[in-house]
C-alpha cells in the first residue's frame, strides 16, 4: 500500500556533496519516524540519520556535522544532505519510514524500506 523511492545517489569525489531524496506514495495517513540507513559490502546496515514527525533529528558520531536530514511533510518526502564525503561513506543508502495508512476502513501501521541508492566516494 505504500512505496518509498530513493534518488540522488551517484559517484562523487572525496570532499564533495550529494543530496538524497526519498519520496513516499500510496494510501498514507501519516508518516511517523523516518530514517536513512546505509550498508557497505561485508558490513551490517547502520543508521546514518533519523528524524521524528516533529523534526527532532539524531546522527551517529561518524556523520554528525557532515550529514543533515530533513523532511517535507506536505510532500511526504525526506532528504539527506551529505557534505564533506569520505571514501568510507561509500555504501548503498536506504530510506525507512514508519507509516500509518488506510486499510479496510481503518488504519494500519507498518515499516517500509526503499530499494536503495548507491553512493560511491572515490577519486
Amino acid at each position: 500500500q505504500v512505496q518509498l523511492v530513493e534518488s540522488g545517489g551517484g559517484l562523487v569525489q572525496p570532499g564533495g556533496s550529494l543530496r538524497l531524496s526519498c519520496a513516499a506514495s500510496g494510501s498514507i495517513f501519516r508518516i511517523n519516524a523516518m530514517g536513512w540507513y546505509r550498508q557497505a559490502p561485508g558490513k551490517e546496515r547502520e543508521l546514518v540519520a533519523g528524524i521524528t514527525s516533529g523534526g527532532t533529528t539524531n546522527y551517529p558520531i561518524s556523520v554528525k556535522g557532515r550529514f543533515t536530514i530533513s523532511r517535507d511533510n506536505a510532500k511526504n518526502t525526506m532528504y539527506l544532505q551529505m557534505n564533506s564525503l569520505k571514501p568510507e561513506d561509500t555504501a548503498v543508502y536506504y530510506c525507512n519510514a514508519a507509516v500509518t495508512f488506510y486499510c479496510g476502513g481503518s488504519f494500519c501501521n507498518n515499516d517500509y524500506w526503499g530499494q536503495g541508492t548507491q553512493v560511491t566516494v572515490s577519486s
